[in-house]
Parts: C-alpha cells; sequence; structure tokens
C-alpha cells in the first residue's frame, strides 16, 4: 500500500476520518473517530444504494454506477459533516477507496475526498477496499490482531491472515468467480431479481437443499483456494432441465446452491484455520464482505470455529456490504500512526491485499462486480 509518513493532526489522543466508498453500486460517506484507546465512535454513516437504477438490468452497469456517484456524493458529504454536527475543519484527515473496483466510481470517491484534502489542507488516505473490509471488524467491537480473515463479497473470496495493519498474508483465493458473483447469477437464472444475493437466501428458507446435486468445487484439490464458475454453471443445468419451473423448484434449488456454496467455503477455511494455528496462537476467524450477511453461512463457519478453539466474529449486518465507516475507519488506523497517501496516488482497478501473494500465485480475473484480486 502507497503510504507516506505525515505529521500527527493533533494531540487530543483521538483521529477523526471522513470515509468515502464508491467501488461498485453503493455510494457511502461517513465520520469516525478513532481514540487511542481502540475505542471506535461512528458519528455519521450515509449510503445512498443505487439498486433501482441497476435492478432493470439484472446487475451493475459501471457508466450507471459512475454517474450515479458523481451526481450524490458531494450531497452525502454534505449529509454525513451534518448529522456529526462537525465542519471540515474539525476533521483530521479524509479517505477514499483507491480500489479495487469499478474504475469510473473509484475515481468519483477519490477526487472528492482529494479535492476536500488540498481545500480543508488535512491528509488524504487512499484505502484498498479489500482492506476496509478486513478492518470492519473492528467497528463493532474490539478485536486484536492477529485473525484470519474470509473475505466474501461479490469480487472477492479469500482467505487471509491479519497479522496487524499493514501485514496481511492471503492463503487462498478465488481462481474464477467470487462466492457473491454466483448467488447474483443463481438468482438471475432463476428469475428471483437483484440484488440476487439476499433473494437466494430468502427463497432458500422454504426449499429442500438436498432435491438438487451440486457439485462441491476443489474438494480434492490442495490449498485454501475457490472455484464457484463450475457450480454456478451446474446450476444453470440444473434449471434448464426442470419440468415444473415452479416457486418450489426455485427454492429447492436456491437452497440446494447455498448448501453447496456453504460447504465449500468452510471447507477452505477448514484447511485455513489448521494452517493459522500452526503459524499463529489461536484467535478468531472473522467472516467480512457483502456474503457475510448469508445466515447459512455464518451459521456453518461459526460452529467450524468452534469445533476448531478458534472464536468467531461477523460485522454487523450493515457493515458487511461496502460502505463509508469502514473506509474512515482504515484511514483513522493509518493516519494515527502518522500515515497518509500523495495526493497523485492513481485509482487501481486491481489491488490485491496481499500483493506479494499475487505476484507469486496470481489470482485476478474480470467479474460484472469489478475486479477481483
Amino acid at each position: 500500500m502507497q503510504m507516506k509518513e505525515c505529521k500527527m493532526p493533533n494531540n487530543t489522543g483521538s483521529v477523526t476520518v471522513l470515509g468515502l466508498e464508491s467501488s461498485c453500486d453503493e455510494t457511502a460517506a461517513a465520520i469516525v473517530r478513532l481514540h487511542d484507546n481502540g475505542q471506535v465512535e461512528i458519528l455519521s454513516d450515509c449510503i445512498f444504494s443505487q439498486v433501482e437504477q441497476h435492478e432493470p438490468f439484472g446487475g451493475v452497469v459501471p457508466e450507471i454506477a459512475a454517474r450515479a456517484h458523481a451526481d450524490i456524493m458531494d450531497k452525502l458529504v454534505l449529509r454525513a459533516l451534518n448529522k456529526a454536527n462537525l465542519g471540515l475543519s474539525d476533521l483530521d484527515g479524509v479517505a477514499a477507496t483507491s480500489g479495487p473496483g469499478l474504475i469510473g466510481g473509484v475515481l468519483v470517491g477519490m477526487m472528492t475526498a482529494k479535492a476536500l484534502a488540498i481545500g480543508a489542507d488535512m491528509p488524504f488516505l487512499g484505502i484498498n477496499h479489500l482492506e476496509g473490509h478486513a478492518l470492519s471488524p473492528r467497528l463493532a467491537s474490539p478485536l486484536d490482531f492477529p485473525y484470519l480473515l474470509l473475505l466474501v463479497s461479490g469480487g472477492h473470496t479469500q482467505l487471509l491472515a491479519i497479522e496487524a495493519l499493514g501485514k496481511y498474508h492471503r492463503y487462498g483465493s478465488t481462481i474464477d468467480d467470487a462466492v457473491g458473483e454466483a448467488f447474483d447469477k443463481t438468482a438471475k437464472i432463476m428469475g428471483l431479481g437483484f440484488p440476487g444475493g439476499p433473494a437466494v437466501e430468502k427463497i432458500a428458507r422454504t426449499g429442500d437443499a438436498s432435491r438438487f446435486d451440486l457439485p462441491r468445487p476443489l474438494q480434492k484439490r490442495k490449498g485454501c483456494d475457490f472455484s464457484f464458475a463450475g457450480l454456478k454453471s451446474a446450476v444453470q443445468r440444473h434449471w434448464q432441465n426442470v419440468c415444473d419451473p415452479c416457486e418450489q423448484a426455485k427454492a429447492d434449488l436456491a437452497a440446494s446452491f447455498q448448501r453447496a456454496a456453504s460447504e465449500t467455503l468452510s471447507r477452505q477455511t477448514a484447511k485455513a484455520l489448521v494452517r493459522f494455528a500452526t503459524e499463529f496462537t489461536k484467535t478468531n476467524l472473522v467472516v467480512a464482505g457483502g456474503v457475510a450477511a448469508n445466515q447459512t453461512i455464518r451459521d456453518d463457519l461459526q460452529n467450524l470455529a468452534k469445533d476448531h478453539g478458534f472464536g468467531f466474529i461477523a460485522p454487523p449486518l450493515r457493515f458487511c456490504t461496502d460502505n463509508g465507516a469502514m473506509i474512515a475507519l482504515a484511514g483513522a488506523e493509518h493516519l494515527a500512526i502518522g500515515r497518509s497517501s500523495p495526493l497523485d496516488l492513481a485509482a487501481r482497478p486491481r489491488w490485491p491485499l496481499d500483493e506479494s501473494a499475487a505476484l507469486n500465485n496470481p489470482a485476478s480475473g474480470s467479474g460484472k462486480k469489478g475486479p477481483k484480486s
């Protein structure tokens, strides 16, 4: 991560940071205050959803997303400041997602943050979107390093050892589609609507998860990587062969898919837990990202963590999906130790959290929700 040393913003024992998120289809602005004892205060948290704009297309359209971000970002910043009862002069820094993501949206957030930093003479912090998710559980309660992170979203499925701030080691990643993308595709195949993840989870509650025999990818492969392309294709084949595509058939296929996805995540995470326990004192399994809102997946991972002697932590549901608070917190944590970003920092459509692992074993591709890194 490209950071530079900067002068500590104040002597009050806390830092207050505005965070902007615009990497996909959520425009978000939040203000977080990080105290020197680690306590986190969320002073405001504003999100504008673009679901209505993208719903007719069954997925995120990058051009529409970028225009929507540009239309609302300045208004959202003002709303966040007003809700926190603060002015720009009360901030110690401004942070923005700088990648990975849809480049048009990322640029909107970054340029807004840079303009505010210049105008108010305060530090700018370019934050890796994945680091925001990695630190998001710390928004709700104290969480000490190190911990094992399962990051699951529309664009990412990764297992990472979070050793310290800025020190991350990747155990495994998706070699094709992310699990969230597979949820969205499953919903689209059966016409369940957008966004797909919540739609699949909802209808799966009344389904028979044993009706359809779906694959569990990479069962015989060593390591902690993931694959969901084959599972996604199997769902499509089964749906095409359904004689009576009624609501019950949809529920059964959704339940069967959700069960296969959850078992795949649990199996690979179990390998990572064993590896993590050999490298660190057992601590916590943390799940973050939009798919972490799925209750079946949460329950399975909680049971898995218990079986391996780990604690289990998941952010509150509102911090699982993309949000500005996680970006503000990541910015505040870096600023608190005297780090900021240069104003010429470029937006990055692909930006792996563990860059060394990406060079040794590339696992990046393109998805409808943006680059997977």
